[in-house]
């Protein structure tokens, strides 16, 4: 069973944004649509994460509608063994979910949907069904990511504003894979795929076209080899844009 533990902006015009989003199309989406966002968040110390992390592997390699994200957190490091990809930035942002959402808690592996839905993270079934289900109620707001030899460039377009989002970046790291010493999965060697380093708010959009410039010097660390960006309502709430960017040229 699952582990659970309580506790610059600059405005650009429509002919430079329309250019922008024709020469950088967001990865995983295709005829303007957007990828589905799933976050599994676990550790290296939850003997009930394995599956959900095969499971969130699948994902990522098979399904180029599906942005799969890996968020290792810290809480279950008191088990014996500290998960070696893992940050506090993670952790805050399943906290921040669980509040959001009302549940109380927080507990590892979890799978969030779109921001919306709260799913046990092993369980494949209620997953695939729910992935099957979100292109009925999809919100789309075009996402692009480029890079320069100076920065990294993330385009955001215009849209129905609702309420305000949050622009979140992330430096993800494409695999990893980890001889287990000690704690619940001692003895295992376990893989990774699209483990999230750090998340960072950049930059706030409220049904605008949106372009950040953010310096390469700032993206140095921690090891990635790919940067993901999520549009989402509030700070946790509904995802309506998300792309990712492979091999950023660092």
């Amino acid at each position: 069973m699952f582990r659970a533990m309580s506790f610059r902006t600059v405005l650009a015009g429509a002919a430079l944004v329309a250019a922008l989003v024709a020469a950088f199309a967001p990865a995983g989406a295709g005829g303007g649509k957007r990828p589905v966002v799933v976050e599994l968040y676990t550790s290296q110390g939850c003997s009930s994460c394995p599956p959900a992390d095969a499971y969130l592997a699948q994902l990522a390699s098979t399904r180029r509608d599906v942005l799969a994200l890996s968020f290792p957190v810290t809480y279950w490091d008191m088990l014996g063994w500290k998960d070696t990809l893992a940050s506090d930035s993670n952790t805050r942002r399943q906290k921040g979910y669980a509040a959001a959402m009302g549940s109380g808690g927080v507990y590892t592996p979890q799978a969030v949907i779109d921001g919306v839905d709260d799913l046990v993270g092993s369980r494949d079934a209620a997953i695939a069904a729910d992935l099957a289900a979100r292109e009925a109620d999809m919100e789309t707001v075009q996402v692009s990511l480029s890079a320069t030899p100076k920065e990294i460039r993330v385009l955001v377009g215009p849209g129905r504003s609702g309420q305000d989002a949050t622009i979140w970046l992330m430096h993800v790291l494409d695999k990893a894979t980890v001889d287990i010493g000690g704690g619940e999965n001692a003895g295992q060697k376990l893989t990774y795929r699209n483990v999230v380093r750090d998340v960072r708010a950049v930059g706030m959009w409220k049904g605008q076209q949106v372009i950040l410039d953010l310096p390469r010097g700032d993206m140095a660390s921690p090891p990635h080899d790919a940067i993901a960006v999520i549009v989402q309502q509030g700070g946790y709430g509904r995802i309506i844009g998300a792309a990712m960017l492979s091999k950023p040229g660092y």
